[in-house]
């Protein structure tokens, strides 16, 4: 497998420094600085010596109409501009990673491991090519000593975590209905799985301090370092108990609470605030009256920028409230459906078989407040039949991929196609094609524990 820093959608060159690599030059970047600082502190910096008889130059200096270079002449001091274009990135958010028995199946490697790489790499190059990829795991992995599990309650093995990673993600939101579905060791055992990996999560935590902080990210763009902020809640956990000595292991649904946690992420310097709400209703392509009033309240509470909802199983619609920040606005995905699962007409309603990707345009102006200035969407249809592969629906439609598993019929692709097209509507277009990335990758700056 190969991770995200090096794999291009486009080229075979790496497209930008991983997320470690750009810690790395963060901490070597602050280590020269910390040094040059000590020695202007000291006096150690030394200085040309003044002029002398025996140092003079023997010739007169040359006329201000006739300069000359002097290889002793002092270079010019450098100057700071400040930023002059806009920072802009893009923000994927994909529906639920939900491996049921069948995906675990599909992703046995023969030899007692698992590798789901595969069963996603037809995406891969479109998450990779997003500045940020938010997934959200709806599950945990299954603790040490436990045999994965995938329905009623879910276990997935370990792997699972790290070809994620792989895949282009940089994090994920964790509070869902199945947050405790193996304990308290198997939440803990997945944010450990995610810190092993590299990234960032958020809606369950190991300790009190960890819960109280959402997860941020860095993106470094035209001079200026964005900080997005992540929160994440969900309503219930299928009524299996949340530990009793860790209420705050599992974050639910208080919008008074999500609005509060917001506020105190800007106070502490976050640009942009996401939330991902696992809420409410499965199978209907409408929200329910629960999902809008949840939505209208946090846009009212004028704190976060864009929420992205979860649990549906099937695309949902996306639009902008009013409210949000400064008024401008809150952009809501109410839910993307399925990123992976064994859910088609064979189980379930037919859209469950297609979830969506969502693409949110950032913008940050050298002088003002960044903003998410409009979404995107593009259909992911699962294959059940086809060896559990997920696709780009505009990948199949143009036939710019070889697809040697796919069982999906054209007609099929164009019916899945527009069953989503009913229900997201012309408000927000389609993307048919991955981005072209804006930068590095982000910095996870891991939460405190």
């Amino acid at each position: 497998m190969t991770s995200r820093a090096n794999r291009d959608p486009r080229s075979s060159e790496p497209r930008r420094p991983g997320r470690f690599t750009a810690g790395i030059v963060t901490v070597l970047a602050f280590a020269v600085l910390g040094v040059l600082g000590a020695a202007a502190a000291t006096g150690t910096f030394s200085t040309p010596p003044a002029p002398t008889a025996s140092t003079e130059p023997s010739t007169p200096p040359p006329s201000p109409e006739e300069p000359e270079p002097s290889e002793t002449s002092p270079a010019p001091e450098p100057t700071t501009d400040p930023p002059s274009l806009p920072a802009t990135f893009t923000i994927l958010a994909a529906g639920d990673v939900l491996p049921h028995t069948t995906v675990q199946r599909n992703a046995e490697t023969g030899d007692g491991g698992w590798d789901f790489s595969p069963l996603w790499e037809p995406v891969t190059p479109w998450v990779q090519a997003a500045d940020l990829a938010l997934c959200h795991l709806e599950v945990p992995v299954a603790p040490t000593g436990t045999d994965p599990v995938g329905y009623p309650v879910f276990g997935a093995p370990p792997a699972i975590v790290a070809d994620l990673a792989d895949g282009g993600w940089d994090g994920c939101s964790t509070a869902s209905n199945h947050s405790v579905d193996m304990g308290r060791a198997g939440l803990e055992q997945t944010l450990d799985a995610l810190d092993a990996a590299g990234m960032g999560h958020v809606g369950t935590a190991r300790t009190e301090a960890e819960a109280a902080q959402p997860q941020l990210y860095q993106l470094e763009r035209e001079g200026q370092v964005v900080t997005v902020a992540h929160l994440s809640a969900t309503y219930g956990t299928n009524g299996l108990p949340i530990p009793s000595d860790a209420p705050w292991s599992v974050q639910l649904i208080d919008v008074d609470q999500l609005n509060a946690q917001a506020a105190a992420a800007r106070e502490s310097g976050a640009d942009l605030v996401l939330a991902s709400v696992h809420c409410c209703e499965e199978y209907t392509d409408t929200p329910v009256p629960r999902q809008v009033e949840i939505a209208q309240d946090l846009a009212a509470g004028g704190q976060i920028d864009l929420l992205i909802g979860n649990h549906s199983h099937v695309p949902q619609p996306m639009e902008m409230l009013p409210g949000g920040p400064g008024g401008s606005g809150m952009w809501v995905a109410y839910s993307m459906g399925n990123f992976i699962s064994n859910q088609d007409e064979n189980c379930c309603r037919s859209q469950t078989g297609t979830g969506t990707l969502m693409w949110a345009t950032v913008e940050r102006p050298p002088e003002g407040p960044a903003r998410v200035t409009g979404l995107e969407w593009t259909a992911v249809p699962g294959d059940r039949l086809g060896a559990q592969r997920i696709y780009a629906m505009p990948d199949l439609l143009t036939e710019r991929v070889d697809a040697p598993l796919l069982t999906l019929s054209r007609t099929e692709l164009e019916r899945r196609q527009q069953q989503v097209l009913d229900v997201i509507g012309t408000q927000v277009p389609e993307r048919t094609e991955p981005p072209v990335p804006t930068g590095a990758a982000p910095v996870v700056v891991p939460r405190p524990r």
